[in-house]
């Protein structure tokens, strides 16, 4: 295997990306510990503060706006104007082409659209690319046209159903590569065969508290009155809502165990009947490749639809965004001996490819390098 440089380009505008990046960096350097690998967010190092500004804000966009938030995906959806305007980026294509100068990648991986168009920018007066360049879609289904507007040599995807709607935009088909999405290499070594609990033992369900914080302590009661539950939640680094929600957990006379920020999350997610969480794209995933169906408890409008409508379609879960939907919900999966839940069950296991990144990375590492262009 030729290929021994890999450069990575990533963005803090949703941490699917970022976490494809890590995971596939991850991969890399457990398989093949001879390559060059490195995780770059371009936009960070040419803007710093203003940058970390602009996530804030698409934060807030998201979680407080996300009826603003859905025109602007289907404005950039529907115009060409980051293909046009990319240039404006004065400093990020500065940096990116002196990092390419530096670094002479074999393999250009972007989990963040907008870089494609970035990297057609600076070679505009080139006359080759001397690596393959590799795009990895971390949304399903509602696929933004700014993820295929650029050049690839390669489109990564998650499924089938992603690779047909790419399909239909005229995207070629030869280009498209189905992969599944990079969750963490340990996925592979945490799957095991599930079934509904024995006599004596109760259902695990996992409550992932991102967005959805103003209902967590409601949602928190309306499961804890529930019989044959045990609940464990996760609160990210938000201290005084994890302390809230061990308060009422104690209230309520349950015996919930509430985690702040762990790196506990695979075997988290991997030891639970249920994962309640928003339609990220990671999240979903690593449901996915843990066979964990999911209550979709939140969708951001654009990139986060298609993510839901594949737990929905794939009959892997349900969207219940309210605590009185999560208990219905609930109630349904785990009745008749868990008969529900062993169809979504099953559903999750067609889907769930738990050693994507390490498959991901052997692919990469096996692509020829390119001649002259």
């Amino acid at each position: 295997m030729a290929i021994k440089t890999i450069l990575i380009l990533t963005a803090g505008f949703g941490e699917g990306h970022n976490a494809a990046a890590r995971n596939l960096r991850d991969a890399f350097q457990n398989r093949h510990p001879e390559a060059s690998v490195s995780v770059e967010d371009i936009f960070d190092t040419a803007y710093g503060w203003i940058n970390r500004l602009a996530q804030r804000n698409y934060l807030w966009l998201i979680n407080h706006a996300p009826g603003l938030w859905n025109l602007v995906f289907q404005w950039l959806d529907r115009t060409p104007v980051i293909a046009q305007k990319i240039g404006v980026f004065g400093r990020a294509a500065k940096t990116l082409r002196e990092m390419m100068i530096a670094k002479n990648p074999d393999i250009v991986v972007s989990t963040y659209p907008g870089y494609n168009h970035l990297l057609d920018h600076i070679h505009l007066t080139e006359k080759c690319r001397t690596y393959v360049q590799i795009t990895v879609v971390t949304d399903s289904i509602t696929v933004n046209s700014v993820w295929l507007s650029g050049h690839s040599d390669w489109l990564l995807v998650c499924n089938e159903a992603t690779a047909e709607v790419i399909r239909k935009a005229d995207f070629p088909e030869e280009k498209i590569h189905i992969s599944g999405f990079p969750v963490p290499p340990v996925f592979a070594e945490l799957r095991e065969p599930k079934s509904p609990p024995a006599p004596g033992q109760k259902w695990k369900v996992l409550l992932m508290v991102n967005s959805g914080k103003r209902i967590a302590v409601d949602v928190l009661r309306a499961i804890a009155a529930m019989p044959n539950i045990e609940i464990t939640l996760t609160v990210g680094r938000d201290e005084a809502l994890q302390k809230k929600l061990a308060q009422t957990a104690t209230a309520a006379g349950v015996n919930a165990r509430v985690f702040g920020w762990t790196d506990q999350m695979p075997h988290l997610i991997a030891e639970s009947h249920v994962v309640i969480s928003k339609a990220g794209g990671a999240t979903v995933q690593e449901c996915l490749a843990a066979t964990s169906p999911m209550l979709i408890s939140q969708i951001v409008p654009g990139q986060e639809e298609g993510n839901a409508r594949l737990i929905v379609e794939s009959e892997a879960g349900c969207i219940a965004d309210n605590p009185d939907a999560i208990v219905r919900a609930l109630d349904n999966a785990f009745s008749s001996d868990g008969e529900v839940w062993k169809g979504w069950y099953d559903s999750m296991c067609a889907l769930s490819r738990p050693a994507a990144s390490n498959e991901i990375a052997d692919w990469l590492m096996a692509l020829p390098k390119p001649a002259s262009r």
